[in-house]
């Protein structure tokens, strides 16, 4: 891939629409050119997508299928050119991406390509009557992406949506157009049937995203990112009543009860909210901890904290990486000084690290451990989405239940126990999408992923994207009866 970031509609790249600049997060510095798409281009990737529908759309599906486990062999062709896009995007470390991002982009295609080929369909038979349904892809599916896990959550919508048959239209964020614009690339050294995968360069409001969304040839949207934009979308939408699956924002909480491996608990914890510096939609951002272990839970995390380790990108033993963007960087650091003026007391970082070299120019705050605030505080209950979490005692089992459920978002939750009855009981009474016990970020692909309340609507994953991606017909045939 070039310096500069093209849009690609049917099959080939577009160099069309004013450019804007992508930064290094690392450094500050510019790291290429990307075409921003008017509605005259976006109408045309659209017009490309339906151009390609018929003919994908009647593909069997074990045929469609194949064209995934083909292009999760490209991905794998083109493993370090989708790495080094993906960093120079995000600023990530190079093992989270080796070893996380691009692996799972693969692993999406192939996994989804297997669920389709086995997805059984319904029928019914009854005396004189057989009932069946058959499943029709939805049309035209816009796939918005976000920033902080750009390769892997396009591919988590690409592979389902394509598997289906549908056609799609990608615009991913403004700031990570990399790794996507090289998976376009791919698509098209395989020979995937131009129109069926497009791609769309620009920002949200006012730009690219509400051309895409309002264009009266898109069918559906699939969109991951803040829950401010998912409303807007969906009022977008509302009026042609488009299928929209969501996965918004979270103010995940992680309880961690006395009886907990507080070894596990301290590390599983290091890594819920700092991974990624903080910029996961999973991550924790409150944690409340039963009340004999709170001063020594608190204690040895804030010391974790302080261990993290800044570094570059290529530094396999960085820990720490920095914000994506320079107005990122700025509202975490807000909620930074926010904690300090509604009285939180600091027990590790709180500001921003200092090296004395080009890094000083780059997007970089300090993972951050805060205590002594009131339950409605802002910062308990706005998503900062940074390397920061508040901690918090509680005293039964009711009450750390109650506290993690006073949010308005419900996406993921964490369960620190050795009761194997309370974690049964606990987890089955959290408001959340997803709740994980004595561990964090485990995922089987079969199983739905999605939030409750402002966090999301819909679920994705195993045969629920399937689902979205595809609309049912019943059909019911009366039979004649038997004669002899």
């Amino acid at each position: 891939m070039s310096d500069q970031v093209n849009h690609f509609i049917g099959g080939v790249p577009v160099a069309e629409g004013a450019t804007f600049a992508t930064h290094d997060p690392v450094t500050g510095r510019p790291v290429r050119e990307v075409r921003e798409a008017d509605r005259d281009v976006v109408g045309r990737a659209v017009a490309a997508a339906r151009a390609a529908l018929p003919g994908w759309a009647a593909l069997p599906v074990a045929e469609r299928a194949t064209w995934m486990r083909r292009l999760a062999g490209a991905i794998e062709e083109r493993f370090e050119d989708l790495v080094a896009a993906e960093i120079a995007d995000t600023g990530k470390s190079i093992t989270q991406t080796r070893t996380l991002d691009i692996p799972r982009g693969a692993a999406n295609f192939r996994s989804f390509a297997e669920i389709a080929a086995q997805h059984p369909e319904d029928a019914f038979h009854l005396t004189d009557v057989l009932s069946y349904t058959v499943r029709k892809p939805l049309g035209v599916v816009a796939v918005i992406v976000p920033w902080n896990l750009p390769f892997l959550l396009a591919t988590w919508k690409l592979g389902p949506a394509l598997v289906a048959g549908n056609t799609v239209v990608v615009k991913p964020s403004e700031h990570t157009p990399g790794s996507v614009a090289v998976l376009a690339e791919i698509a098209a050294s395989i020979g995937l049937p131009a129109g069926v995968l497009n791609v769309v360069n620009g920002f949200g409001g006012g730009s690219t995203g509400q051309f895409l969304v309002e264009h009266p040839g898109v069918d559906a949207v699939t969109f991951t990112g803040e829950s401010r934009t998912g409303s807007t979308i969906m009022k977008a939408v509302a009026d042609r009543v488009k299928p929209v699956s969501f996965e918004l924002g979270g103010k995940n909480a992680g309880l961690v009860f006395a009886d907990a491996d507080l070894d596990a608990a301290v590390e599983g914890s290091v890594r819920s909210v700092f991974t990624n510096g903080g910029q996961v939609c999973l991550c924790t951002e409150r944690l409340y901890v039963q009340r004999p272990v709170f001063e020594e839970f608190t204690a040895r995390l804030a010391g974790r904290a302080g261990d993290l380790r800044f570094g570059r990108p290529s530094d396999e033993d960085a820990t720490m990486m920095p914000m994506i963007s320079a107005e990122h960087r700025d509202k975490v650091l807000s909620y930074y000084e926010l904690a300090k003026h509604e009285g939180a007391e600091i027990r590790a970082g709180g500001g921003v690290p200092r090296f004395g070299d080009d890094r000083d120019g780059g997007y970089y705050v300090e993972p951050t451990v805060l205590t002594g605030l009131p339950h409605d505080s802002r910062v308990n209950r706005e998503e900062i989405f940074g390397p920061v979490c508040h901690i918090a005692p509680f005293d039964t089992e009711a009450e750390a239940v109650g506290l993690a459920n006073d949010s308005e978002y419900g996406l993921a939750a964490t369960v620190w126990t050795s009761d194997l009855s309370r974690a049964h009981r606990v987890a089955r009474s959290l408001e959340a999408g997803l709740v994980w016990v004595n561990t964090w970020y485990l995922r089987d692909l079969r199983t739905p992923f999605g939030g409750v309340k402002l966090s999301g609507i819909g679920r994705e994953g195993g045969t629920r994207s399937l689902d979205f991606y595809s609309e049912p017909t019943t059909i019911t045939i009366k039979l004649e009866p038997g004669h002899d």
